[in-house]
């Protein structure tokens, strides 16, 4: 690992000791912006990768740990946190609720906590891996870690595919 870490790196990895949590941040020399591209570089199934998604609920963050397998459907989440309307948020409403810049964006480390749904796919994976603040980072977790760190509740949130 490089001797200076971005400061949002070092935030996430400062909430990672404080909670006990013993995977490593990995730095990557390039960003790793999207799922495929670090399920690539990690070597693992593209299911494995958990997404750190903002959504405005009715003008609050939301934060959704997703698997890179799946998209999230905005109106099962709605229905799921009692919000009238669940949409993507904009990368200022991003920064402005986690600190961090959309494609960096960790499940922990943000200036306050956030309401957070983790994905129940992701418990079919004995290793999951999250971004730790900054495009050029992750760090490897579990299902039940993520839920742990974030104080998250565990939900079903992926679009399913319609007949017809």
């Amino acid at each position: 690992m490089p001797e200076k870490l971005h400061p949002n790196v070092e935030k996430v990895a400062a909430v990672l000791r404080e909670h006990g949590a013993t995977g490593e941040i990995v730095v990557f020399e390039e960003a790793t912006p999207t799922a495929a591209t670090a399920a690539a570089r990690l070597g693992c199934e593209v299911g494995a990768i958990a997404n750190s998604l903002v959504f405005d609920a009715d003008g609050e963050p939301l934060l959704v740990l997703t698997s890179g397998a799946h998209r999230v459907d905005t109106a099962l989440v709605a229905r799921t946190v009692g919000a009238a309307k669940v949409r993507r948020a904009s990368p200022d409403f991003v920064r402005a609720a986690t600190g961090q810049v959309i494609g960096g964006v960790a499940p922990v480390g943000h200036p306050a906590p956030l309401r957070t749904l983790v994905d129940t796919w992701l418990d079919r994976y004995e290793t999951v891996w999250a971004a730790a603040g900054h495009p050029h980072t992750v760090f490897p977790t579990s299902f039940a870690e993520l839920l742990r760190l974030t104080g998250g509740v565990a939900a079903e949130v992926e679009e399913k595919a319609t007949a017809g």
